[in-house]
């Protein structure tokens, strides 16, 4: 019995050997296994071109927006808030008299300030209080500018601090701009494309900035008085900007 079972496991172990050789794979004696590699591609960098440009364009004002101001001294903060109130009630009223919405009159700022003498050698000495409330009126009939101002100045305004123009809608003047823009960027881009010996392929990105109004500021003077006539008012022209930068393919 112990003859046939040592006979029984070295018949298991040569079949395992064998299996395990057959499994195995056949090489060289000597030789290295092989690496399996991917073939690596290798783009080409893009050449590329970029640009900005201003398209503008001109157009007549129709709307205006104006910067008023109250400003009052009392003896003490609420004496100069008091008076400061009845005159902007007064400048308020004399606005719906002229025609104009409240949804067109904004409070820009409101500030109350102790003022002192300064006296050289000695401390600061509190003299008042100045009370100070301003307001941006926007007025959509051109024609009635110089009313407006003649009105509030006749209410209690005694501070005309700037007035600007604009266009109530500037969508299609912002268009014109932008493509007049884009027609001198791809000019510009053809034009150096040409004189590398190159051609535009295609727009890569595009960005744009603005629209920007470019008008003189003209500043009121920064106190007014009542006029025997109404006051002048020329809102002239205006030129409304857009700034488009783009980057090009070339080939």
């Amino acid at each position: 019995m112990p003859a046939i079972k040592s006979a029984l496991l070295k018949s298991f172990a040569l079949g395992a050997l064998s299996a395990g050789l057959a499994a195995a794979p056949l090489m060289a004696p000597g030789a290295a296994l092989a690496q399996t590699t991917q073939p690596v591609l290798v783009m080409p960098a893009q050449s590329t071109l970029s640009l900005s440009a201003n398209g503008e364009v001109s157009a007549t004002p129709d709307m205006a927006t104006i910067n008023f101001a109250v400003v009052t001294q009392g003896n003490t903060a609420s004496d100069a808030m008091k008076a400061n109130n009845v005159r902007m009630n007064a400048v308020l009223a004399s606005l719906k008299s002229a025609g104009i919405a409240a949804k067109d009159i904004q409070t820009s700022s409101l500030n109350l300030n102790p003022q002192y003498d300064y006296t050289d050698g000695q401390a600061p000495k509190l003299t008042g209080y100045q009370a100070q409330n301003q307001i941006t009126v926007r007025v959509n009939d051109l024609n009635q500018t110089g009313p407006v101002i003649d009105a509030v100045i006749k209410a209690g305004i005694n501070q005309v601090n700037a007035i600007n123009f604009g266009l109530k809608n500037d969508e299609a003047m912002t268009d014109q701009a932008r493509q007049a823009a884009v027609a001198t960027l791809l000019k510009r881009a053809n034009l150096y494309a040409a004189a590398t010996g190159m051609k535009v392929k295609r727009i890569i990105s595009i960005e744009e900035g603005g629209p920007v109004y470019n008008q003189p500021q003209p500043m009121m003077f920064a106190r007014a008085k009542a006029a025997d006539t109404s006051t002048p008012v020329s809102s002239g022209e205006l030129q409304l900007s857009v700034n488009v930068s783009a980057t090009f393919e070339l080939e």
